[in-house]
């Protein structure tokens, strides 16, 4: 069987699940996220990634919450920080879920649409990577977008912000993936 071929499903499975979370979320608590600006976001995403790397460090977690969820959570948020960009966290707040299904599914797509393109490019070298260096990665980014949301958005050679969220989130779902699939 193809190796692109496996990604691509293993990319769905991980993506449904993550999407039937986040359409639940919108059912419980509405589009409250709505209100977040977008470095709110990218701190959201860093604690999550923060709680990862420390669970990581420390070989051990108090909260019984492991780091499946966050790593769903963090796929999430860069979703919603690329749906803010688009939208603004200003004026209407108020967000149908059948409207944001629908953003979901295009910056999610368009991530896999990305992570096809590098994964022939680079030859699924993530497979090979450490849960650990993914982590690590995810952080770097967030540490970029900070920097770039410090400098009030501009860059002198590097991508926006947008880029960063969609590797943030191909990142997660290749950590995901591999904790699913593989043995890491």
């Amino acid at each position: 069987m193809n190796v692109n071929h496996d990604t691509s499903q293993q990319f769905e499975t991980i993506i449904g699940q993550c999407r039937d979370i986040f359409l639940t979320k919108m059912k419980d608590y509405g589009a409250a996220w709505r209100i977040l600006r977008t470095s709110s976001i990218t701190d959201q995403i860093y604690i999550k990634a923060q709680r990862i790397r420390s669970i990581d460090d420390k070989g051990v977690q108090k909260i019984s919450e492991g780091i499946r969820p966050e790593f769903i959570g963090i796929i999430n948020y860069a979703v919603i920080a690329l749906i803010q960009l688009e939208l603004g966290s200003e004026g209407q707040h108020d967000l149908q879920i059948e409207a944001a299904a629908l953003l979901y599914d295009k910056y999610i797509y368009a991530a896999r649409d990305l992570m096809l393109d590098k994964n022939h490019d680079y030859g699924e070298a993530w497979r090979n990577m450490r849960l650990s260096s993914l982590t690590d990665i995810i952080l770097m980014k967030l540490m970029r977008i900070k920097q770039i949301e410090d400098n009030k958005g501009k860059t002198f050679i590097s991508e926006g912000v947008d880029a960063n969220y969609y590797d943030i989130i191909n990142y997660a779902i290749f950590a995901l993936i591999k904790m699913n699939y593989e043995n890491t």
